[in-house]
């Protein structure tokens, strides 16, 4: 089956918009594994919008399925990593402007700034994963400099208008993921994605798992943390092509 990481980053942007103790991003884990969750995913911006170091220290502590922490490549948040150890660390681009993370990391164009980040990683023990677009070059890229796993970025699919815009978006995550299952790379996919427009993509042959946080948070204020995990799993699981699958 395809795994569900619950993205938790912006139960913390509700708590910094306060500069308060709640609510708790480690409670929020808890109950996003009650409710199925098979990961926890929480992003180490530089400027600490919303999770704060303690957060990850607190949540290595607790989570007992799989930590993935986002992270962009600089020293300073590598050597968090390093010490905390999550199982998996996803490099991922990162802009202080941006509102969200905007498109995949360009490992064609920072190959020289990428490479030593993931030869730290992996010297400890950390699985890594690389949050990229849906293109060959990236795709290649990525398998020569190491990386166990890459995350396609699916903003593009979700935001696209109109059933050809969304046919053609949907066509290059499944060319870029029969390329990345072919070179021995796992598939993770990410952004955007919502209750309803995970239909299709979950249909996508060799996806191994699914991050997603904006929706199911959102939903999680409306009908708590653990109801909003439950029912994206149902959904996954409805539209999934083949239950026996594992």
């Amino acid at each position: 089956m395809i795994r569900l990481g619950v993205n938790i980053d912006h139960v913390a942007t509700i708590r910094q918009a306060r500069k308060a103790h709640e609510p708790d991003p480690v409670a929020a884990a808890v109950l996003a594994t009650l409710g199925g969750a098979d990961g926890i995913t929480i992003h180490l911006r530089e400027d600490r919008r919303h999770i704060q170091d303690r957060d990850v220290y607190r949540l290595r502590d607790t989570v007992r399925t799989r930590l993935n922490l986002e992270l962009a490549a600089y020293p300073e948040i590598i050597a968090i990593a390093l010490k905390v150890k999550p199982d998996e660390a996803t490099l991922v681009p990162e802009k202080r402007q941006e509102l969200t993370t905007e498109g995949g990391l360009d490992v064609v164009a920072n190959e020289v700034a990428v490479r030593p980040a993931i030869d730290q990683l992996k010297a400890v023990g950390i699985h890594v994963s690389l949050f990229i677009d849906p293109d060959e070059a990236q795709v290649e890229v990525s398998k020569r400099l190491g990386a166990d796993a890459i995350e396609f970025q699916t903003a593009s699919y979700s935001e696209a208008i109109g059933t050809m815009a969304i046919e053609q978006e949907l066509a290059k995550l499944r060319k870029a993921s029969a390329q990345a299952v072919a070179l021995g790379l796992h598939v993770h996919m990410g952004h955007g994605l919502n209750y309803w427009n995970i239909q299709p993509i979950v249909r996508i042959p060799d996806l191994a798992e699914l991050n997603i946080g904006h929706s199911i948070v959102s939903r999680a204020v409306l009908v708590g943390m653990e109801r909003a995990v439950r029912e994206m799993k149902q959904a996954m699981q409805e539209h999934y092509p083949n239950p026996k699958r594992s």
